[in-house]
């Protein structure tokens, strides 16, 4: 949070608050009705991934049920600092239907995991194929990502010992929850789906501040400003954002200014488009309440 919270004040401190301002003013009409169509097909995509792992793991999940509570933890992570408590409050509740939570928390974090992979993955694979201005640091930064990632990679399961009790649970999970044939093509094909499905609704922000930029130029940008949003320090999704796209559309030469204005217009959209979360939240509380005060629950007085 501290984090996410001094991006912003360096960015107030060097674009100051007009870009902001606009892109409070640019998110109406169009711009909204598409992000909520465009992330609902997202939301589905990441219930079919989270299906896939839990049932890799053993743990049923329908995926009515995986899209309501992917819904409400969208929503929880775009309104509550840090950007993971609504998937933590998805793991365990679920852990709590199922009477497994340890099996939940570990397919929520798969999930989100092998999410994140993929998408690092197509990140690093679009900087690298398409071109940028000359002098451009960026390919540089997909090269070394890649190296820290492949690292990380290796040293994960080398520091957990594979032979220590973690260490074969995870290589277990890696294996049946990820890795297995049932499984990877549809995680794959979910996490793809994912990506280009928010770096849609990044175009559509772009296009919404009146910016007339070729969109093969700025898919790069949308998927390296996607990837810094997804680090945990941000306040309720802001700040890594902000902070991402004032660095990557000035190293394109559009501005910093411009990626603040985009960035704020994405995070917009994006709280929007997750309000249905909210939705299945209010219902289930209510449900929860009614099923406290039924009346099968209230015992009969005695004379």
């Amino acid at each position: 949070m501290t984090g996410g919270a001094a991006i912003l004040a360096v960015l107030v401190w060097r674009v100051g608050t007009g870009p902001l301002v606009d892109g409070l003013r640019l998110t109406t009409g169009w711009p909204i009705a598409a992000a909520l169509a465009i992330t609902s097909l997202t939301t589905l995509c990441c219930a079919w991934r989270w299906r896939l792992v839990a049932g890799g793991l053993g743990v049923q999940l329908p995926l009515t049920t995986a899209v309501a509570a992917y819904y409400r933890s969208q929503f929880l992570n775009a309104t509550l600092p840090g950007g993971v408590v609504g998937d933590v409050h998805r793991a365990v509740r679920h852990g709590q239907e199922v009477g497994d939570l340890s099996r939940s928390l570990r397919a929520v974090a798969w999930e989100r995991a092998s999410g994140f992979a993929v998408q690092i993955l197509l990140t690093v694979g679009v900087l690298l194929l398409l071109s940028w201005p000359a002098g451009s640091f960026v390919p540089s930064v997909a090269v070394t990502v890649v190296v820290v990632a492949g690292v990380a990679l290796i040293a994960v399961p080398l520091c957990l010992n594979l032979s220590s009790r973690i260490g074969r649970a995870f290589t277990s999970d890696l294996r049946d929850a990820v890795l297995a044939p049932r499984a990877w093509p549809g995680i794959l094909l979910a996490s793809t789906g994912a990506v280009l499905g928010h770096a849609s609704v990044f175009l559509i922000a772009v296009r919404a501040t009146g910016a007339d930029v070729p969109s093969a130029r700025l898919l790069p940008v949308a998927l390296v400003v996607l990837t810094a949003s997804a680090l945990p320090t941000n306040i309720a999704g802001w700040g890594p954002r902000e902070g991402a796209a004032a660095w990557a559309f000035s190293s394109v030469g559009l501005g910093a200014a411009l990626g603040v204005t985009v960035a704020v217009v994405y995070g917009m959209l994006a709280l929007v488009a997750t309000l249905p979360g909210a939705v299945v939240l209010v219902v289930a509380r209510r449900r929860a309440r009614d099923s406290a005060t039924s009346p099968a629950d209230v015992q009969p007085e005695h004379a």
